[in-house]
């Protein structure tokens, strides 16, 4: 059987067998007729996750590789297939059909999704529409207590930001940074442990995308944005959506999908979201948007710390692709350049009216 359409330049990808994918989704139903060279290959540039797509159903394969919250295949996929189904009631998020357990072909397993016809977002002009469909999931009701798993639920979002920051900032001293930039690293991490000492915000939480970078976003022919990477989606705090979304250390990491934000550019997008969810709701988030963008820039620059020391090399799972890990190792030592780490932080360090 001919399924050279299913093969791709990345060797990984080429480990799969698109004939006994195929028959796996004949035989649950789900893609009846289905033959091995109706899959193609979407996307390999993501960390986590492949991306096939299924003949002409309309439903993409949301292969993993990897977890990055430790998660073993099965409890992964349940976790995953839970916040799909959460967040597609926004009306931003594409259903999940169905959970494709592990296997021989699908080591890690898989969720078949919607699929979504859009672009990357282009960078400022999409950002209207991004903060369009994180309002929407932001007020998605918070199910009942009992009902809450399998999500993460971080009622203490200051306390469990400082923990991830604490447990990627144990690799600090073996990044080989710039002496500068790793003393601005330390300074804001030892304003974050005083921080947190302060309290916890009194918003309410919300269910929320956390891995909010521009390129986890599609817009489609519509101009709707819709996000589609649940894998860490949790109930926990908005402002750091908010950051994620602007801070550089995000606008530059996805290829296709970069730019530099200047601080108007910023201050329009947290003023459009707080436009859409109200006055009252505006007026609760508001003083906790830039400690908490503070807090956002650590926890991603700290990620990248623990990258560079024990991610980036050649053989692991996250450096398949052979453009996205230059390009991310690009982005990361950019991150990291003195210059670059002290315009970001000028963001909370010098007077301005960002979020004002």
């Amino acid at each position: 059987m001919n399924t050279k359409a299913a093969r791709h330049s990345d060797p990984v990808a080429n480990e799969l067998d698109p004939d006994k994918i195929a028959q796996i989704l004949r035989q649950s139903g789900h893609v009846p007729g289905l033959r091995g060279d109706m899959l193609s290959v979407l996307s390999t540039k993501g960390i986590s996750h492949d991306h096939w797509r299924v003949g002409d159903s309309g439903l993409v394969l949301r292969i993993p590789r990897m977890n990055q919250w430790g998660l073993n295949a099965a409890d992964a996929l349940i976790y995953q297939a839970a916040a799909f189904d959460r967040a597609a009631a926004s009306g931003h998020v594409p259903k999940c059909r169905a959970v494709i357990d592990p296997s021989d072909a699908f080591p890690r397993g898989a969720l078949l999704v919607d699929g979504v016809e859009g672009r990357p977002p282009a960078l400022p002009d999409d950002l209207p529409a991004i903060a369009e469909a994180l309002a929407a999931i932001h007020a998605l009701p918070i199910p009942a207590a009992d009902e809450l798993e399998p999500l993460q639920v971080h009622r203490n979002p200051v306390g469990a930001a400082l923990l991830v920051i604490e447990e990627q900032a144990i690799f600090l001293p073996r990044a080989g940074l710039a002496d500068a930039a790793e003393a601005s690293i330390v300074e804001d991490l030892e304003w974050a442990r005083e921080f947190a000492g302060r309290g916890e915000p009194d918003f309410p939480q919300s269910l929320v995308c956390t891995d909010a970078h521009p390129g986890n976003f599609l817009i489609d022919a519509q101009g709707k944005a819709w996000f589609v990477d649940l894998e860490k989606a949790l109930y926990g705090a908005v402002p750091i959506d908010l950051a994620h979304v602007t801070l550089l250390t995000s606008t530059g990491w996805d290829p296709d999908c970069t730019g530099d934000l200047t601080s108007l550019e910023v201050k329009r997008f947290y003023q459009q979201y707080l436009n859409l969810v109200g006055r009252q709701r505006a007026d609760e988030l508001r003083p906790w948007l830039l400690p908490m963008r503070r807090l956002t820039w650590l926890r991603t620059i700290t990620w990248f710390v623990r990258w560079k020391v024990q991610w980036s090399s050649a053989d692991h799972t996250a450096m398949r692709n052979t453009r996205m890990a230059g390009h991310i190792n690009g982005h990361i030592a950019q991150c990291f350049e003195p210059n670059v780490v002290a315009a970001t932080r000028r963001d909370w360090l010098a007077p301005n009216s960002l979020t004002n």
